[in-house]
């Protein structure tokens, strides 16, 4: 009694010759991806070889299934024979097969589909990279230029957006704040109060650590770290906002209606940031300021009546203004670059995201910049 051979478990492939020009590719088992399939660079060492092959054929007689690995190897296969002037003749394959084998002959691969690793010079690296911070300038100022004409038509009461949108803005950026700002104000105000303590107690002057506070907090430290608040959850939004307006064709739809995407999207958000900027900053300063009078009447064993007089003698109102003014520019910053990053956005989910983390990045660096810049300036006009 014989045994009948087992199917083979995964795909195989032979070669045989009918004649001297003819070579004949046997095909048989399973060819699936969960499996391991046989490489095409078989048939194409089978293709060099002596005397030159004409044509190439197939046996499929024994193939007991297949998947796109089996289209990949033949379609693989094909452009070996096209690059050696080979005739392909698929006419043996099953019928399904070569329907796929002529949809992927009709649709050509996407140039640049595969990934290709190409070494660079050190000089192409940076040219590249100077040339992509060339670029990212370049629409930025363009982005500022857009900003600009959009605002000339506000001041001239011409700008086309919705005040419902604008008040719930103002909303979203101020009342909606107050809550983290109170509470990192509150922290700021306490940390500023134990850091001048430490010092100050050494020379018995532990009196001045309201006015340490006061000051810090005031002309320094309330705006800043509002603003570094407003950039972590206002920028942000506005980034992932206009991104998802982006990836949604929102923005396209709005350029189909002639409306000016500056105008409808960006000039109420920086509006709304530049006027709720100031008043969060005030109320910060506040706020630390209670936060140095509790470590002050707690730890230090200040009355609050002494630690109210020495708060008033060391509130400036240059500093107060100045604050408030870095406060607002500030503000403005974090809009800018929310929604900067947001028109940058691609068109999928993950450059939402993306787009989002760069806003924020983006911010707290101009936030950066400007404050160092306004030391500068407050330290040349003696302020």
């Amino acid at each position: 009694m014989s045994i009948p051979n087992a199917p083979p478990a995964q795909g195989a492939v032979s070669f045989s010759r009918s004649d001297d020009a003819t070579l004949v590719v046997h095909l048989s088992g399973p060819w699936h991806l969960r499996r391991d399939v046989p490489s095409a660079e078989l048939a194409r060492r089978e293709l060099e070889v002596t005397p030159p092959i004409k044509e190439v054929t197939f046996d499929a007689s024994a193939l007991a299934g297949w998947d796109s690995g089996l289209v990949a190897f033949l379609v693989e296969l094909e452009g070996h024979c096209h690059t050696c002037a080979i005739t392909f003749d698929h006419r043996a394959l099953p019928d399904g097969l070569q329907k796929l084998l002529s949809l992927a002959r009709a649709v050509p691969e996407t140039e640049g589909a595969r990934r290709e690793e190409v070494s660079r010079s050190i000089l192409e690296r940076i040219g590249r990279t100077t040339i992509g911070y060339g670029l990212s300038i370049h629409e930025f100022l363009g982005f500022l230029g857009e900003l600009t004409i959009a605002f000339g038509r506000f001041m001239r009461g011409r700008a086309r957006y919705r005040g419902v949108d604008f008040l719930q803005l103002v909303q979203d950026c101020g009342a909606s704040a107050v809550g983290i700002v109170s509470l990192i104000a509150f922290l700021v105000g306490v940390i500023l109060a134990f850091m001048g303590a430490v010092q100050l107690q050494k020379f018995g002057a532990a009196l001045y650590v309201a006015d340490l506070v006061t000051i810090g907090m005031t002309r320094e430290m309330g705006a800043m770290m509002t603003a570094i608040i407003m950039a972590g959850r206002t920028g942000a939004a506005y980034a992932a906002q206009i991104g998802t307006m982006k990836v949604t064709e929102e923005l396209d739809a709005l350029t189909t209606m002639g409306i000016d995407r500056a105008e409808f999207l960006v000039v109420p958000r920086v509006l709304a940031l530049v006027l709720m900027m100031p008043l969060l900053c005030l109320f910060a300063d506040f706020v630390g300021i209670l936060g140095g009078a509790f470590v002050g009447v707690t730890i230090l064993d200040l009355t609050a009546h002494t630690y109210y007089r020495e708060t008033a003698h060391a509130m400036n109102l240059v500093n107060f203004m100045g604050g408030l003014f870095k406060a607002t520019v500030y503000g403005g910053l974090i809009a800018i670059a929310g929604c900067l990053r947001g028109f940058q956005c691609g068109r999928s989910s993950s450059a939402v995201g993306d787009a989002a983390t760069q806003a924020v990045v983006t911010a707290i660096v101009m936030i950066v910049v400007a404050c160092g810049l306004f030391a500068f300036l407050f330290n040349l006009l003696r302020i």
